[in-house]
């Protein structure tokens, strides 16, 4: 279908493509590829600029991503996917599955708890080397040991790595032990999504079509950009970073946001219940903001403003203040958003989905900025 057809002004469209062009072109990151698609049909999708700027090689549509936290989307279907077989309930006690978390004051955490970003984990990376980022047993005992830093319910403080390693080991607890959490995502997401081009971990198949990590804008934030460009060599085939190592092209990106538009199921594949996944697409923080950006708020002179998260997901609420999914997105709006430089979102009320992956990392406040720019962009393309 045509993106006239699907109800899209194209000279709009070539607008998001012409911005994202002309970014490029002034250096301020080094590409990208989009998608836009409505009720599954794709309107757009495109790949601007270069996927390593350095060696000249033009982006691809088929370019491989590392998603950082859209990755924690993922692990969470995953989680929630136990809650819909009863297995284990949101208000479940994380120590009832892995006993040895039940220490320092953890007692009281629950699944609920680690999808909102409420369990009062640290913000920090586990006392770990480097090195042992990628192994999922490592990093899980050293957040098991570690002490809260406030109690489980009161603020909301997103953990970049502990938390989703904590659920992630509680899903391969629950599944017996056998399979590890990649074979996991592989054998029930993945795979039945026919998302045949991601995977956790850099899978050896991928590495050809890899796009490096590089942080183009080296301004101090959120994250340093020497710890983003490590996982350029720390993450191999059998890393397992259940909040952040995934990697992926858009169009995979785009069948797993359009499942969960649909209410958790693709092509007679269903990996979500719909009731469950309106749970998860709802406001589970209220008016709380989320206290990781603190610092990043008042560097930027930026109003105090809402998490809006849901069970795993990103929202965009309602209200005029920083959002990568766009000011005019419906405030039912929901997806994943990655450390500089990817994203996707599906509107649901629109029967939209956008999918934003891109090169030459920028910092955490200027990716919103950016991405905002360019989630409403795809959005005023929408007509009709």
């Amino acid at each position: 279908m045509s993106a006239r057809s699907l109800g899209f002004d194209e000279g709009r469209l070539e607008q998001l493509i012409r911005t994202i062009e002309a970014d490029v072109g002034r250096e301020r990151y080094d590409g990208a590829v989009v998608l836009v698609a409505r009720r599954g049909e794709i309107a757009l999708h495109e790949a601007v600029g270069f996927a390593e700027r350095a060696s000249e090689r033009k982006a691809r549509t088929d370019d491989v991503f590392c998603l950082f936290s859209v990755t924690k989307a993922f692990t969470s279907a995953a989680v929630l996917a136990r809650v819909d077989r009863g297995e284990i309930q949101l208000t479940t006690p994380v120590a009832d599955v892995l006993p040895e978390f039940g220490v320092k004051g953890k007692q009281r955490v629950n699944v609920g708890h680690l999808l909102t970003q409420r369990g009062g984990l640290s913000s920090e990376l586990p006392p770990i080397p480097p090195d042992k980022l990628g192994d999922l047993d490592t990093v899980a005992a050293a957040v098991c040991n570690q002490a809260l830093l406030s109690s489980p319910g009161k603020l909301v403080s997103y953990s970049p790595i502990g938390a989703h390693a904590v659920l992630a080991q509680m899903v391969r607890r629950l599944d017996g032990g056998s399979r590890s959490f990649r074979e996991i995502l592989a054998d029930e997401i993945f795979g039945p999504l026919g998302m045949k081009d991601t995977a956790l971990g850099l899978r050896a198949d991928l590495v050809a079509r890899r796009v490096p990590i590089v942080v183009r804008d080296r301004s101090p934030g959120l994250f340093v950009p020497e710890m983003l460009e490590a996982i350029n060599v720390l993450v191999t085939e059998e890393s397992e970073m259940p909040g952040g190592g995934a990697f992926a092209t858009a169009h995979d990106v785009f069948r797993f946001a359009e499942a969960l538009r649909r209410g958790g199921e693709l092509d007679g594949a269903r990996i979500l219940s719909p009731a469950l996944l309106d749970l998860a697409t709802q406001n589970h923080t209220g008016t709380e903001p989320n206290h990781l950006f603190d610092h990043v708020r008042e560097m930027r002179g930026w109003d105090e403003y809402p998490a809006e998260l849901g069970l795993g997901f990103f929202l965009r609420g309602k209200g005029i203040f920083p959002m990568p999914f766009g000011l005019t997105a419906s405030p039912r709006t929901f997806g994943g958003l990655g450390a500089g430089s990817t994203m996707f979102w599906a509107d649901p009320q629109r029967e939209l989905v956008f999918v934003c992956l891109t090169s030459g990392l920028l910092e955490e406040s200027r990716n919103i900025e950016r991405l905002q720019q360019l989630s409403d962009l795809a959005l005023s393309a929408l007509v009709d």
